[in-house]
């Protein structure tokens, strides 16, 4: 697992939880959503920016994909890998690969693009000062910009 997940500065384990299973005996694909969020929480807290934020800067997410390679089933947990893969003036854009420890594999594929929001104002903002470097310090690289 170890050499599918070094490109990757941010990990998070998630159990694989019995209720997560659908009737294909399989985790139900909406499932994955909720994986992914957990991920993308992992990564705003490692570059101590405020997930929940009361008033002023925060994220929303705009847009949200997943491939799905191969089922997942219980028992097992499941690895969430994220990294930034591109950025804007308003926005960053996350990669997150998911992986079976079972079966030692990747199993989906999420991309998430998150629009910077200022909450007291009620509308989408530029990305925060010291932002970018941070995240730059994190990735241990730069990130493209598009």
């Amino acid at each position: 697992m170890k050499d599918l997940i070094k490109d990757f500065p941010i990990t998070t384990k998630i159990k694989v939880e019995w209720r997560d299973m659908d009737a294909a005996g399989h985790v139900h694909n909406v499932k994955y959503l909720g994986y992914v969020e957990s991920g993308r929480v992992a990564y705003f807290e490692a570059l101590d920016f405020e997930v929940v934020p009361k008033i002023g800067v925060g994220f929303v997410v705009a847009t949200i994909d997943c491939k799905y390679i191969f089922p997942v089933t219980y028992p097992d947990n499941v690895v969430l890998a994220n990294r930034a893969v591109d950025y804007g003036e308003h926005h960053i854009t996350l990669e997150t690969h998911l992986f079976s420890e079972k079966y030692n594999r990747i199993v989906a594929i999420s991309n998430q693009k998150l629009v910077f929001y200022d909450f007291e104002n009620t509308c989408k903002m530029k990305m925060p000062d010291g932002f970018l470097e941070k995240m730059e310090v994190l990735e241990n690289k730069k990130v493209s910009r598009i």
